[in-house]
Formats: structure tokens, C-alpha cells, sequence
């Protein structure tokens, strides 16, 4: 199953130095989710510092164990809004 995810940096709670300080382990650990298959595509929010990406996930708990890993996270210093995706009807042939 695929889920949307947005992430917010706590910019409000911690400073640029503090997100700084972990970015090095965010990448490293963001190319791991990928290599595993979890993360399918990611990028840069352009409206809040943050990320969107398309994982996949055989549930929503999983996306969260999985989510838990990165060093941000762990710091408390994200927040997720995660989004469980359904194939668009539009395409099928009914």
C-alpha cells in the first residue's frame, strides 16, 4: 500500500543549528529507507522546510515504525501528516 507523506520541520521549538546538526544522518538514513523500497519518491516542501514523499508500506504502522528511524524524528523535531493512498477509479475500465 502506498502512503503520502508531509513533514514539517518544529522550526517554532528549534533553531537552524539545532536541524543542522542532524541533517548529515537524515540524508544517510533517508537513502537507506529507499534502498529498503520504503521511500518511492521524496522531495523538498517548497511552502514549509519539510518533505513530501510517496512510501510504501504494508500498513500505516509500518509507516510509522519506519518514520520513528530518522534522526529528526527521533529528536522530536518533525511532525507527519500521513496520508493512506487508493488507486484513482478514473483509469479503470468500469
Amino acid at each position: 500500500m502506498q502512503f503520502l507523506v508531509l513533514s514539517r520541520r518544529r522550526t517554532d521549538q528549534f533553531s537552524d543549528v539545532d536541524f543542522e546538526q542532524l541533517v548529515p544522518g537524515e540524508g544517510a538514513q533517508a537513502r537507506y529507507l529507499y534502498s529498503l523500497g520504503f521511500t518511492r519518491q521524496i522531495w523538498h516542501r517548497g511552502d514549509v522546510p519539510g518533505a513530501c514523499q510517496i512510501v510504501e508500506a504494508k500498513d500505516a504502522s509500518e509507516v510509522h515504525e519506519k518514520l520513528a528511524t530518522l534522526p529528526l524524528a527521533r529528536a522530536g523535531m518533525l511532525d507527519f501528516d500521513i496520508v493512506p493512498l487508493k488507486p484513482y477509479a478514473g483509469f479503470s475500465n468500469r
